[in-house]
Order: C-alpha cells, then structure tokens, then sequence
C-alpha cells in the first residue's frame, strides 16, 4: 500500500496540481481537460467586482442569494457557506451534543468522509445504513442524514427518501439531506422533487457540481434552523465571503439543465465502446466510472501480480491520466477522504472540447500503462509524488 494517510493524499494533489500548473503555464487553460463535473467558475459580471467587500457584499447580494437559492433548492431561507462540507460541520455543531447519536441513510455506503468526521468532532456516535429496512432512529438520535447522490452518482430512491423522512419526524428529529450533487442529479436526470419539497428540514448544495459555480455551499431550510446553523457558521468562520456569494447567485441566475440532459442521453455510445475491452467499466447518470475494485480486477484478470491497494491502483491510473493526456479526474486532484472512483463525467464544460474517440483511447492507453507497471512498487511511487522516506514519515 501507498497512499495510506490524509497527508499522503495531500502529497498526491500537490503532485497533480504540479502538472496542471505546469500544463497551463505552457499550453494555456485549454491544454487540459476537468472531467470531473467539479470544475466550477466564476461567472462574475463587470459590475460585480466593485463590491466584493467584507461588509458592502453581503448587504447587496443577501436578496438575491435568498431569491435564487429559494427556487433551486426551495425552503424558508438560504445560507451561503464556503464548502458543502463547512455547512455539514455548521450543523452538526448547531443541532448535535455530546453523546447523541447522528443516523444517516444513503444509497450505497461510504457517505462522504465530512459527516462522520463532523460527528466525531462534537463527541456524537455515528451509524449509517444503506439499506432501507436496516435504518433506525434510536433514542438518542438528534439529526438523521439522507445523501441524495453519492460520491459515485448513484442516487437515492424516492420512495426510500419519504421513508426516512417520515419515520425521523415521527421521532421529532430533523432531516439533513446532502444533496451536493443531488439537487441537479436527482431533480433534472430521474425527475424527483427537491429535497425540502419532500419533508426534509435541511439540505445543502455544492454550487461547482455540475454547474458553474464557486466551490461553496449552498443551504437551504426552515427559517428557525437556518438561523442556529448560521450562527455556527458565523462563529467558526464557515460562512461564504463575497466573492463567492455574488459567484453563486451569477451561477444560479445561468443554470440551464441542458447540459446534463445531453450528457445523460450521449453517454451510451462511450461507455459501450470502453466496456467492449475493459468489463469493469461501470455506466453513471452522466457518463462512466471505474470504481477501484475494477482496477484490481483487470489487473487480477491480466495476470498481473501487485502489492499496491485497490486505491492506489485508482490513484495511478488518475495521475498517469492526467500526466500522460491532460485528463483531470477526482482520485488525481480530490481532496483527503474523496472517492477513489475515477469518474468521467460528460456533463463537464471541456467534455465538449474532446473528441469521444481521443478519450476512449486515452483510457484504454493508461489502463495498459498501469498493467505494466502495478507490480513496480518504485514507479508507482514516482507517478503519484511519494517516496519511501515520506511514507515512513507518516
């Protein structure tokens, strides 16, 4: 195993952001490709940037922020954060104590990595369940969880959603929905309704997820518990600044579903192609993902023997992706705790700038790269930055 800590992962980023910086700076912003759905923007207008102050921002922006994030996200008042994972911490620490218990449900376990760690930072239990008929409310459960869309963009089931919903109430305990990319996987791709238009009493957004947005976090919820959780966030630091603000309400104001739904319908001919020579490719909502456990079965299936982890044959595969064809994936630049998963998402803004044919073979390339060298413990080690005396380090 390679990448075994927070800091190794840490280690791995710098490395690829290494590469991107050094792309750029040579070949200019479209020498590379962010395939990530995660890429963001932002959409200010001239007009804008004169505002971008500590006080004069907020008093400008709070009525269009509230406005806009009111109709995509529905709820009584919104909350600007700087991360989807800063409004998760914001609320536990609004609606948690020490010693309750904090339920969560989500499609397919793991949830992502900030809940349990929010959890744990204010002395709460944790439990988790991915299967429907297991889920309970004990008598020390304050907050119950629903993730609308995992990591790996599998989405929650509707009818399970109102489930959870309703038998949290019955315990008078508010519901929480992660919905980071859900709120537009969900509501544009499978139709559902948004989350606090099915009972639940929170639910925050990532406004870089497939839409061109900053990298904040958008919260919606019942006036009465917004204001608790804003005065954590005000408090701890965890609020938007400005400039991200008035990004998310630009962002909001262009949102146009189109984007997904051509890549939700476009995807096939893609995915079908790669899934002729590599049989752990696996198809998503908008495009396709290889999870880590398929990189150690194709290796498995190659004949190729390698002491490296299932994550650190995804983590490889993503820097020599990126390094050998400018393809940024999460398990390459994603932040401690992301999902290992390589992911292809054709709903990104550069999926229009590459040719379908160029990322077939791209993948395919780095898949054969990666067999001949997973049982070289030395190269993979340089592919992803580390060396042996920061590993014992660690």
């Amino acid at each position: 195993m390679i990448i075994e800590s927070s800091l190794d992962e840490v280690k791995r980023r710098e490395s690829a952001l290494k590469i991107i910086r050094s792309r750029v700076r040579s070949n200019g912003r479209t020498s590379i490709y962010d395939l990530t759905g995660l890429a963001g923007g932002f959409p200010l207008l001239d007009g804008d940037m004169a505002l971008l102050e500590t006080y004069a921002g907020p008093a400008v922006f709070e009525d269009e922020i509230q406005r806009l994030g009111r109709e995509h996200l529905g709820g009584e008042k919104i909350l600007a954060l700087n991360r989807t994972s800063s409004g998760i911490l914001a609320a536990i620490l609004a609606l948690v104590q020490d010693g309750d218990e904090i339920v969560h449900y989500l499609p397919k376990s793991p949830a992502h990595p900030s809940i349990p760690r929010s959890a744990e930072l204010v002395g709460a239990s944790y439990r988790e369940f991915d299967d429907v008929n297991q889920f309970k409310v004990g008598e020390k459960t304050s907050l119950v969880f629903i993730t609308g869309s995992t990591m790996d963009h599998q989405v929650v089931d509707e009818t399970n959603f109102r489930k959870v919903v309703e038998l949290a109430h019955e315990h008078g305990v508010p519901v929480f929905v992660d919905d980071a990319s859900g709120a537009r996987l969900r509501t544009v791709v499978y139709k559902q309704p948004r989350a606090m238009d099915m009972g639940a009493d929170l639910a925050v957004t990532s406004t870089d997820k497939l839409m061109d947005g900053p990298r904040g976090g958008l919260m919606a919820g019942k006036e009465d518990i917004i204001d608790r959780v804003k005065s954590k966030a005000l408090q701890f630091g965890l609020e938007a600044q400005p400039p991200i603000v008035v990004a998310m309400a630009r962002a909001l104001e262009n949102f146009k579903p189109e984007r997904i739904v051509e890549a939700f319908h476009t995807k096939d001919e893609t995915y079908t192609a790669l899934k002729e020579d590599i049989p752990s490719i696996m198809e998503t909502p908008t495009g396709f993902m290889m999870k880590p456990e398929g990189f150690m079965a194709e290796m498995g299936a190659a004949g190729v023997e390698t002491c490296l982890s299932k994550k650190d044959l995804a983590f490889v595969f993503a820097m020599l992706l990126l390094e050998k064809h400018s393809i940024i994936t999460i398990p390459a630049v994603g932040m401690p705790g992301a999902s290992a998963t390589v992911r292809i998402d054709l709903a990104s803004k550069d999926a229009s700038r590459i040719e379908r044919q160029k990322l077939i073979d791209a993948f395919k390339k780095t898949l054969h790269e990666l067999k001949s060298i997973a049982s070289d413990e030395g190269a993979c080690r340089a592919v992803l930055g580390t060396s042996q005396d920061a590993q014992r380090k660690n």
